[in-house]
């Protein structure tokens, strides 16, 4: 995909640059700008302490499996098999609970992501925004962003609109 884009991309700068007019292209980076942005640090610090408390209820649950597999080791000789098999079947319902936590908060739509998304929404927004302005001050054309996985080989920093966008977020 990044590759069809990035021949379009081409198509137009060399095919339709030459013919019209000069085109203007700037980037950014948008991981130095989300560093010193306030609201995303605050939205990182939030999501910081969410994830500390599940990764901390992860890890009681995980202590609770393991001491009764601990003691399911140590006594199952001694056990009856009614017993044993109770112990078994508990283990794996601890696991079974684990895994479906572990999924339900740090899975691919887990609530990890959500939260992620809702908290950075806002300030993923402002920042887009900021970046907007700033290319139609500067009348450019495109605007990329080095920071994310499109590869920028080589860019002239004068193109890099970044100071311009902190400047319109009033950061440092």
């Amino acid at each position: 995909m990044k590759k069809i884009f990035l021949s379009v991309l081409l198509y137009i700068i060399i095919f339709t640059g030459f013919s019209y007019s000069q085109l203007k292209i700037g980037y950014v980076d948008s991981k130095t700008i989300l560093s010193k942005l306030p609201d995303a640090q605050d939205a990182q610090q939030k999501l910081d302490a969410i994830i500390k408390d599940w990764q901390s209820e992860l890890r009681k649950m995980e202590d609770q499996m393991k001491a009764k597999q601990d003691d399911y080791d140590k006594r199952k000789l001694i056990m009856t098999e009614q017993t044993r098999s109770d112990l078994e079947d508990q283990i794996k319902k601890l696991d079974q609970q684990i895994t479906e936590y572990r999924d339900k908060k740090f899975g691919t739509n887990g609530e990890l992501f959500k939260e992620q998304e809702d908290l950075m929404k806002p300030v993923q927004n402002k920042v887009f925004t900021a970046i907007q302005d700033v290319a139609k001050d500067e009348n450019l054309d495109f605007v990329f962003d080095r920071s994310n996985a499109m590869v920028l080989l080589f860019a002239k920093d004068k193109y890099d609109i970044t100071p311009l966008v902190m400047d319109k977020l009033k950061l440092q």
